[in-house]
């Protein structure tokens, strides 16, 4: 947050709502609300990546609408109308262990913050994100029921890739954000001489961000063989979206999700591979004269990076751990140099909610982790079942290493959601077997092992 800039308010104190936003607005609760259920899913994602998220609002007593909070709330809406008319289950598996977590994260933040800053416009905007974060969460795990919507979802994704590779393209030759607070123009952002498009995102980091993770969903997408086109272009979207925005942290990301994917043939020698990785840090940290974090500031993929603020971040939040870790600060602004801006998620929950929400953070990476790699075993020997499994968990390591260099809000925050509830249906949808044969005895003790450690 910059200074000067009302944290609660953000200074609109009246509706600024563009006729073409509205419209759009309008058509996507009609959809949402009388839809298939099945069909929801499009016009909701569809609507929340294409209307820009800055500068559309509706104030209503003092109470600010975005468009994204508008779309949750009839999501929600839907929802309820949907639980209440069928006898079946709100969404696929109950109250799973990641959902468990993301609900206590949301919670932890919500309340330290609300105790940190003792304000009514405190309350007020604490009160609006919890909306957006629970309520746009369970809304996708309502609408992501089975793979067929699964599938849908990448779809919808792949084509947001590609509208907006196609207006940052535009970007990069007239320096025009057609996006931009929704108007008709916007100049994009330039850095050292290289433009940083955005499209509809809030800033050029997201919007690489959004396609550098979406790569191993839409090589899956590929894999499958059931929608080839929309595939080829998601692929091709993503490297463009991860290029145009011109930042390190995207392609370091994009770079991420392809090499998890390449390890595909070294599935079975994860966990070596992950102890390993776990001791080479540590002998690093050992040997190097600086923390071994500092690499992060090392890392300078486009040649103006600010790869040293972000190892400053890890640096001074780990050096005033005693400041933040019951509740979080609001002095981080304090700790050095443009300290304020949180470019890193991990630190931003630290900051934002102290120590329980970020473990919570973590816990929800943790166990979606751990529900992919007992799904993959208990589906071993189908190959369709183990491919959708490990893209979902390359995906899941893109954002996980994606964190390190920007902290998520409205959009982005939706793709991540949008991930964990994938991983859900996928895992459960795995898991279902062994839980039908676990009701026999005598069944095998691996199916029990995985069941009980996801």
């Amino acid at each position: 947050m910059e200074p000067g800039v009302n944290r609660f308010g953000g200074g609109v104190t009246a509706t600024v709502l563009y006729p073409v936003v509205a419209i759009a607005l309008l058509i996507a609760i009609i959809l949402i609300l009388f839809l298939p259920r099945k069909y929801v899913i499009v016009p909701l994602l569809l609507a929340t990546f294409v209307i820009p998220v800055t500068g559309q609002v509706v104030v209503v007593g003092g109470v600010h609408f975005t468009a994204l909070r508008i779309l949750v709330l009839f999501g929600c809406v839907r929802l309820m109308l949907s639980r209440f008319s069928s006898p079946k289950g709100a969404w696929l598996g109950g109250f799973n262990p990641i959902d468990q977590a993301v609900t206590l994260c949301v919670l932890f933040d919500t309340l330290s913050c609300l105790l940190l800053w003792m304000e009514w416009p405190a309350v007020i905007n604490r009160l609006g994100t919890l909306l957006d974060a629970l309520g746009g969460y369970f809304v996708l795990r309502f609408l992501i029921r089975d793979q067929e919507d699964l599938r849908r979802a990448i779809k919808v994704f792949a084509v947001i890739a590609t509208v907006m590779a196609i207006s940052m393209i535009r970007e990069q030759v007239t320096r025009q954000n057609l996006f931009w607070q929704g108007t008709l123009m916007g100049t994009s952002t330039v850095r050292d001489g290289s433009i940083r498009s955005q499209g509809a995102f809030q800033v050029y980091l997201m919007a690489g961000a959004f396609g550098a993770t979406l790569l191993p969903l839409v090589v899956w997408l590929w894999k499958d063989g059931r929608s080839r086109i929309v595939a080829a272009t998601g692929v091709i979207s993503s490297a463009v979206m991860t290029w145009t925005s011109g930042s390190s942290t995207p392609i370091g990301t994009y770079a991420a999700g392809l090499l998890a994917l390449c390890f595909w043939p070294f599935r079975k020698q994860m966990r070596f591979l992950r102890w390993g990785l776990a001791i080479t840090l540590v002998g690093l940290h050992l040997v190097m004269k600086a923390p071994v974090w500092h690499l992060i500031g090392r890392v300078d993929l486009t040649g103006s990076s600010t790869s040293y603020h972000r190892f400053m971040l890890v640096d001074s939040c780990i050096r005033h751990f005693s400041d933040w870790w019951l509740i979080g600060t609001k002095n981080n602004a304090n700790w050095g140099w443009e300290m304020w801006d949180t470019s890193n998620q991990y630190v931003s929950y630290a900051v934002s909610g102290g120590l329980a929400t970020l473990v919570m953070f973590i816990l929800i990476i943790a166990r979606s982790f751990g529900r992919i790699g007992a799904a993959r075993k208990l589906a071993q020997g189908d190959f369709k079942q183990e491919w959708l499994l490990w893209c979902l968990g390359a995906a899941l390591f893109a954002h996980v290493v994606g964190y390190f260099g920007v902290g998520y809000d409205s959009q982005m925050q939706m793709a991540w959601f949008a991930l964990l509830a994938l991983i859900s249906v996928a895992t459960s949808e795995a898991m279902r077997p062994a839980a039908v044969h676990l009701q026999n005895p005598g069944e095998s003790q691996l199916a029990s092992s995985s069941l009980i450690h996801a």
